[in-house]
């Protein structure tokens, strides 16, 4: 009996544009370091999260990638760990963001020792998984949610990760989708752009 084909890329993106471009996470890192010294505004995702959360909170920055959301939160008084895929940007962001933990890991075997107040997945982070690894990863991030804790997501629903295939998956994780909006300022929800709040189900 064949095993039946999930929704998603057969690969990781992000391991897969590695392979083709080993400068690609350099790129990358280099990237938002030059937008944030011109001054542009790189942290609504992170005021959105810092409002949400009590000050001292535990936080989870899941696909942390150089430190951007996490290092924000972390010099805004919470205490986070940020987890990436890549070696070379969670080195900077330890460089960058001394403030918080920075651990190399996959989130589909995320297996840290404690539990969260908050978890964040921004920056198209989840379209980048492939579908093999869609529901382990929010199953890992699932068991990683303190009990009265949230989930929040933020992707493009352009990206190869349709809504409907997203919530069954969090479903099959123990998760529900509890509120949905279009932007990170929390405009209405929209076909473009999920920015999701989930809880245990």
């Amino acid at each position: 009996m064949s095993t039946p084909t999930l929704p998603g890329p057969d690969e990781n993106l992000w391991s897969a544009a590695l392979r083709r471009d080993p400068e690609h996470a350099h790129r990358y890192a280099e990237r938002w370091q030059r937008l944030e010294a011109a001054g542009q505004d790189i942290h609504g995702e992170a005021r959105l999260l810092d409002a949400m959360a009590e000050r001292g909170s535990r936080i989870l920055d899941a696909g942390c990638g150089s430190g951007r959301l996490g290092g924000y939160l972390a010099r805004s008084g919470h205490d986070v760990t940020g987890v990436d895929l890549d070696p070379h940007l969670v080195e900077v962001a330890r460089t960058d963001h001394p403030g918080a933990r920075w651990e190399v890991g996959d989130l589909a075997e995320l297996a840290l020792p404690e539990q969260f107040d908050l978890i964040v997945s921004a920056g198209n982070v989840l379209t980048f998984l492939a579908g093999a690894e869609r529901r382990p990863a929010l199953a890992r991030l699932a068991a990683h949610l303190a009990p009265e804790g949230r989930l929040v997501v933020g992707f493009g629903l352009d990206r190869g990760y349709a809504l409907e295939d997203f919530e069954d998956d969090a479903q099959e994780a123990g998760l529900a989708l509890s509120q949905r909006f279009g932007t990170w300022d929390l405009r209405p929800a929209s076909d473009d752009f999920l920015v999701g709040i989930l809880t245990r189900g």
